[in-house]
């Protein structure tokens, strides 16, 4: 019998507490545009709290915006541009979830259906996009994707949020950010999930990478994932005599 190990996608998400900083805010919203969106790690449901959410929105919508498609050749554009999905079948499908977004009934704040300024005549480029007003009873927001798609979703209670990130098939990765870094990292503790991100993208050379639900049940990276190439043996012999 072959043994497997899973390490599948997600949906995840960002917990935003209220005294999060626009620049976190920026730094994780745009984690998503990453690869175009072709992460199996992508953070594309963010969760804002009521109290600022439309300055989220904003803050969101700005650093999307930003965003351009450039010649690779550019040396004043190394950062802040985005590339083509990876085949004519990943771009309809990004197309069909955005389509299947707006019919919906969410919110379209940026991106959409169009073509992205300055796209060359070959490849399959997606406009970064952005949907609020979202909940967890839509598409958008349950299915993984696999595009520069970002749902930013409202909440009233930290209990609201935990629950609305909870509540997805999905448990590879998710994120919170926020001003005070202790109280960060006890909703992190909350989060079924497989790693947390707290207040920053990177992940430790060593930490075990894999996720829960249907996310797999596998790990990489340091001792975790040497052991799964490993098997357990167990040798008995007779029991030494009492002397």
């Amino acid at each position: 019998v072959k043994r497997v190990r899973s390490e599948l996608g997600g949906r995840s998400a960002i917990v935003v507490l209220p005294d999060a900083t626009a620049e976190q805010i920026e730094m994780m919203a745009t984690q998503i545009l990453e690869n175009s969106g072709q992460s199996c790690l992508g953070l594309g449901r963010m969760i804002a709290p009521g109290s600022r959410y439309e300055e989220i929105v904003q803050i969101a919508r700005d650093a999307f915006e930003k965003v351009q498609v450039v010649e690779a050749s550019n040396e004043a554009a190394k950062t802040g541009d985005i590339g083509p999905v990876a085949s004519r079948t990943q771009y309809d499908k990004i197309r069909s979830y955005i389509q299947k977004g707006i019919e919906e009934g969410a919110r379209l704040v940026t991106g959409g259906l169009e073509a992205p300024p300055n796209t060359p005549t070959s490849g399959y480029f997606i406009k970064p996009t952005i949907f609020a007003d979202a909940h967890n009873d839509m598409t958008v927001v349950r299915e993984e994707i696999f595009g520069p798609v970002l749902c930013i979703i409202p909440y009233e209670s930290e209990e609201e949020a935990i629950d609305i990130a909870n509540d997805t098939i999905y448990g590879l990765s998710n994120a919170v950010i926020g001003a005070n870094q202790e109280h960060a990292m006890k909703i992190a503790s909350r989060l079924r999930s497989g790693q947390v991100h707290v207040n920053t993208l990177s992940r430790g050379p060593t930490s075990p990478f894999g996720g829960y639900k249907q996310s797999g049940d596998g790990r990489e990276v340091g001792t975790y994932g040497l052991e799964e190439f490993l098997q357990i043996k167990s040798i008995h012999r007779p029991k030494p005599a009492v002397k």
